[in-house]
């Protein structure tokens, strides 16, 4: 098993409502980009499903350079109507989201938790993580 010290948070830069299920983001990654897999490791649908995509023990592919001991969470959303950057996140993406950071934490021990507009120039997750998900972060 790899190392995990860490979990990033990406958006799927969908409009917001727009229902894209876990096989469309895969074709997007294996056909777009040419990758052996989705990037991420889970995506959180719409109605709070978590979908399991790349195994936790292969490395992801979801944030340049960050990938060697993080785990890429995506969420379905993080754009207005409009294609602007919004945190789109449901209720249900919400609480699907801190149970996972949890259930993930038990299993690996204290995980700092990141946007990936901490390491890239992009709004992804379209909010900042560290302000809405500090209660989430042990010291």
């Amino acid at each position: 098993m790899r190392e995990i010290n860490r979990v990033i948070l990406h958006c799927t830069a969908t409009k917001e409502g727009q229902d894209i299920s876990l096989e469309t983001i895969r074709g997007w990654h294996v056909v777009g980009n040419g990758w052996q897999d989705i990037g991420y490791h889970y995506v959180i649908l719409l109605n709070g499903d978590i979908a399991l995509g790349r195994n936790l023990f292969t490395q992801g592919s979801h944030t340049r350079g960050e990938n060697e001991d993080s785990i890429g969470v995506a969420y379905v959303g993080g754009l207005d109507e409009k294609g602007k950057p919004k945190d789109t996140m449901s209720l249900y993406q919400d609480i699907a989201f801190m149970r996972l950071f949890e259930s993930l934490s038990v299993t690996f021990g204290k995980l700092d938790l990141h946007g990936h507009n901490e390491f890239s120039n992009k709004a992804c997750p379209s909010f900042d993580v560290q302000s809405k998900y500090k209660f989430l972060i042990k010291e």
